[in-house]
């Protein structure tokens, strides 16, 4: 899986978005703990690494959209903490809640514009 550095050799981005998973070694992790209750690995280098990253995503104007699981560090929401700490010292911002946009075309079996 490639990581931050492919950004150093062309630019991966082709839609107006990006879209990145923050993926572990799961028989690593799982040989470390069994539980899912705290960090296991401290992956705070690596993810400044990202921050940077997405910093200059960010000064494009695309929307970013940033996941990570727990085989990643042994507990997400620990991973997303950290993330966004390290985000907000570098200024950027990390919403939480995000506006979708309005749905446009009609759902499947919607009945609303038929004659039945």
């Amino acid at each position: 899986m490639p990581g931050p550095e492919i950004f150093e050799k062309f630019d991966p981005l082709t839609a107006d978005f990006a879209y990145i998973r923050l993926l572990g070694d799961r028989k690593g992790i799982e040989q470390l703990t069994t539980t899912r209750n705290k960090t296991i690995i401290d992956r705070t280098a690596e993810l400044q690494t990202w921050v940077t990253v997405c910093q200059k995503i960010q000064k494009r104007g695309i929307t970013q959209y940033i996941y990570a699981n727990n085989h990643y560090a042994g507990f997400s929401p620990a991973t997303v903490n950290l993330f966004r700490s390290l985000c907000k010292e570098k200024g950027i911002e990390t919403p939480l809640k995000i506006q979708l946009p309005m749905i446009i075309e009609g759902m499947l079996f919607d009945m609303s514009g038929s004659s039945n």
